[in-house]
């Protein structure tokens, strides 16, 4: 026997039901199951839904630590302390918050308190960080990880989560079904020959969309195969090399092209992730 998971929100159902009975829902499902109105969803076995939990354990500890470094930031910037000497959050700047002293016994209480909650959760991001990149070579995404490594801004964390979150790669037919899903494609509002469209519509895993949209950054400089690159793209498929030379030229036409018609960088991110994505989807496919 067949078991079909639907997904809850793609049900079609009148506005003005408001009848609701187990009856009445197995019937309506049968009407639309065999309408073709159903869509299904793809169901994560446990192993996939064990590392997808890891993945996520690391996200929430990212946005904890970040949150933590703002409220220290802020601390310090209430008490007029700056740190004017290169990028914040380097070792430099770790080096001079141990030399920060406040005032007031309570703020210093509270500049304290924020530093050991920050090196406590960079303490837990990396142990997670450590504990992804072991379970990696006995994971069902070893190869799709080497294949999405291939392409700049994806590194391993960046490829194991963009797996953790989309899963099965092949079950898209196309490459504009992935943009769609992770909700980088355009919202619509189309009547007669008018056709209007919005932002982006935000569906699916709002983690793979942030990703996607960090790597595309990448994509601003022109195109190149440094060490790091190297390194990773070495024992790959010439094929996808190739895919990845290509996303490298193409992303950098998009920012080079936008940047021309003065787009904000944020929207040109965007645009960049949401092709991005289509090349995710090609590389994968690679044999």
């Amino acid at each position: 026997m067949e078991c079909v998971v639907a997904a809850p929100s793609k049900i079609p159902r009148a506005s003005g039901d408001r009848v609701k009975t187990d009856r009445r829902d197995a019937e309506h499902l049968v009407r639309l199951l065999l309408a073709g109105k159903l869509h299904a969803v793809r169901v994560p076995g446990d192993e996939e839904e064990a590392l997808r939990d890891l993945v996520r354990a690391r996200d929430s500890v990212r946005a904890d630590l970040m949150r933590c470094r703002h409220r220290l930031s802020k601390l310090l910037l209430r008490h007029g302390i700056r740190f004017d000497d290169g990028a914040a959050w380097t070792q430099r700047h770790r080096d001079w918050l141990a030399t920060v002293t406040l005032n007031w016994p309570a703020a210093q209480a509270t500049l304290l308190d924020a530093r050991g909650a920050i090196e406590a959760l960079c303490h837990r991001r990396e142990q997670l960080e450590r504990e992804i990149v072991a379970m990696l070579p006995s994971s069902p995404w070893v190869v799709q990880v080497g294949r999405l490594r291939c392409l700049p801004g994806v590194d391993t964390l960046s490829a194991v989560g963009l797996c953790a979150e989309i899963g099965d790669f092949e079950r898209f037919a196309h490459a504009e079904h992935l943009m769609s899903y992770v909700g980088l494609v355009p919202s619509e509002s189309t009547t007669g020959q008018q056709r209007r469209l919005g932002q982006i519509t935000k569906t699916g895993s709002g983690h793979a969309r942030r990703l996607l949209v960090e790597a595309a950054w990448h994509y601003r400089s022109r195109p190149s195969i440094g060490r790091a690159l190297t390194d990773r793209q070495h024992s790959q498929p010439p094929a996808a090399i190739a895919v990845a030379w290509s996303a490298q030229r193409r992303l950098h036409r998009t920012w080079t092209r936008l940047e021309a018609r003065a787009k904000r960088r944020t929207l040109i991110a965007v645009a960049a992730a949401r092709e991005l994505a289509g090349f995710a989807w090609a590389i994968t496919q690679i044999e």
